[in-house]
């Protein structure tokens, strides 16, 4: 007569479940980076800085105002990096340069790159900024505080706009000039482009208080 085999027998000859690895697959961006436990030390911008391992969501938030902040922060740096003219409408291109530059700062800092993103975000957001107000046909300058979400736009238009002054007609490859625009803002260098502006900002508004 068989032997039948005890239910402990047969948990270990079964084979992984394909769920489980499938979860597993997807839950890192670019098949390589894990995208949890990130940590964040701005609790104000962290609402607004989405993590997720979609990078291209194929424009399914166009038609929904005020969605921008739901879809992967990756995604919406690579939006930016977008509006130039060599870059225009090539999003395939720009989230191989977003991917090159991940495998970039990863060598240098050994670090998870988009928990580096992340911290260049937090540092490279201004939280102060001067608006226009006109008394008598004067206009006055006047400093107010910046909102969480207009910070991480402005966070990333300064790392886009870092990073195309820094390769356009220079020699310096665009990957390596994205990953120094993420590396020096995580570590809030004052010499890289997106922290420069962020102080500038802020300096001009602590003026006009």
């Amino acid at each position: 007569m068989a032997e039948e085999k005890s239910d402990t027998d047969v948990d270990a000859d079964a084979e992984p479940d394909e769920d489980v690895e499938k979860e597993t697959a997807v839950a890192q961006l670019f098949g390589r980076w894990d995208v949890t436990g990130i940590q964040y030390t701005d609790p104000s911008t962290r609402r607004y800085i989405t993590v997720t391992p979609v990078a291209h969501t194929m424009g399914r938030h166009a038609a929904k105002q005020f969605k921008k902040s739901e879809i992967s922060v990756v995604e919406r740096l690579a939006n930016r990096l977008m509006q130039t003219q060599e870059n225009t409408g090539k999003k395939q291109k720009t989230l191989k340069i977003v991917r090159d530059a991940f495998e970039s700062v990863h060598e240098k800092t050994g670090e998870n790159p988009i928990q580096v993103l992340v911290r260049a975000l937090e540092n490279a957001a201004p939280r102060e900024e001067t608006v226009r107000l006109k008394y008598g046909g004067i206009s006055v300058p006047k400093a107010v505080d910046t909102g969480p979400q207009r910070r991480v736009d402005q966070a990333l238009k300064f790392i886009a706009e870092g990073t195309y002054n820094a390769s356009f007609k220079t020699p310096n490859d665009v990957e390596d000039a994205l990953a120094q625009q993420l590396t020096g803002a995580a570590e809030g260098d004052v010499q890289t482009y997106a922290v420069n502006q962020k102080e500038e900002k802020e300096r001009v508004a602590a003026a006009a208080r």
